[in-house]
């Protein structure tokens, strides 16, 4: 899988951008604010319909403008396809997938991306909701339609965080709760049975990972956590749904009294360890940005691997490095760099050329006051 052509509309610092691409290592190379990030920031946006740097919308629209449009030409499978999404402050982003309208979430998966990024490092000493978004971002990435159960999750969760407001300081009719508990059990119980079949399958090459970036460590391992049982092989949703429900009704009157909801996959976490310490508040700088490569470069491996556990699609994903080499070592940069020789196509920015190693030459762009020029 590779972009053929990117083409941006008033995206962040571009008024409007058609680049072409090839297969291979492209680097892009500017001082910051220059709009490197910005190239790569379209790409995963157009593979996730979110942003790896900022949570809303808004901002990725150019000053001025009252629209921001993504779109690029995927080669994929023997096949070409063209993606476009519109973004309008407001209102709801529209899509279009070749030449007809399309929902936006029809386009989740159809490209996919793996990102390494500095904010990474938030996966090992970040609060949970960073390592939540990691599972469910390579759950969907594994099966596209989860993505569905997800929205759906997140407004079933504001619905009953609302309700339960509303009976901590009023009298309500609490057979309402009973109905939004169903569904909070229903769709937690499939998030949680998700996340762990994407993280029991991603075990194995996170720590093969590990030890290529950091030879001669302690074991790497990482375990989801929860409040629900998940013990035993590859647990049902069902099963899951049903405990979930029951922990949901033992801790109603604690919801009630906080107006919160207390369990369910929102609070769950994914454990990282080295050796028999956690990685978080043990794990040195440089410890913490080995567990953060593994996690993106088991990933990568997993999405490459036949594409996925699941899929019968191309699954090896646009690998996305934005200005990661300088937070490295030289031995980090020279392992990571020998992991990614071979991808089908890889985008790296950097501020300066030299911190890329020699293995990842290709093909290079300055990057300069939202103008991109390939260097001959």
């Amino acid at each position: 899988m590779n972009i053929s052509h990117l083409q941006l509309a008033d995206f962040r610092s571009y008024a409007e951008l058609d680049l072409a691409l090839s297969p291979g290592v492209t680097t892009f190379v500017g001082r910051n604010g220059q709009g490197k990030t910005n190239l790569v920031e379209a790409v995963r946006y157009l593979s996730t319909l979110s942003s790896h740097r900022v949570a809303s919308d808004v901002p990725l629209i150019r000053a001025g403008a009252d629209r921001a449009i993504v779109g690029a030409k995927v080669d994929k499978g023997g096949r070409s396809l063209t993606l476009e999404v519109t973004i309008q402050p407001g209102k709801a982003k529209s899509a279009r997938l070749g030449r007809a309208n399309a929902r936006p979430r029809d386009l989740v998966g159809v490209l996919r991306t793996v990102v390494f990024a500095p904010e990474d490092l938030a996966l090992v000493k970040g609060d949970p909701s960073g390592r939540r978004a990691f599972m469910d971002e390579l759950c969907v990435a594994l099966a596209p339609v989860h993505a569905g159960v997800l929205a759906d999750y997140d407004r079933v969760l504001k619905q009953r965080t609302s309700l339960l407001k509303t009976a901590r300081n009023a009298r309500v009719d609490l057979s309402t709760l009973d109905i939004w508990d169903e569904k909070l059990a229903e769709l937690g119980g499939r998030i949680v049975a998700a996340r762990l079949k994407a993280v029991a399958h991603l075990l194995p090459y996170a720590t093969a990972a590990y030890q290529d970036v950091a030879p001669g460590s302690a074991p790497f391992s990482v375990t989801y956590s929860s409040s629900l049982d998940t013990s035993g092989d590859d647990p049902l949703a069902t099963d899951l749904a049903a405990a979930l429900l029951a922990q949901v009704s033992e801790r109603r009157p604690h919801e009630i009294e906080r107006g919160v909801c207390l369990v369910g996959p929102h609070r769950d976490d994914l454990d990282i360890a080295i050796g028999d310490l956690p990685a978080k508040g043990y794990a040195s700088h440089g410890e913490s940005w080995s567990c953060a490569l593994a996690l993106r470069l088991a990933s990568y491996d997993l999405l490459t691997a036949d594409g996925g556990p699941d899929s019968d699609t191309d699954g090896e994903p646009v690998l996305i490095l934005d200005d990661v080499f300088a937070e490295l070592d030289a031995g980090r940069r020279a392992a990571l760099a020998a992991r990614i020789t071979t991808a089908s196509q890889v985008l790296i920015t950097a501020a300066v050329a030299e911190d890329v190693p020699d293995a990842l030459a290709g093909s290079v762009y300055e990057v300069a006051a939202g103008t991109v020029t390939r260097r001959d």
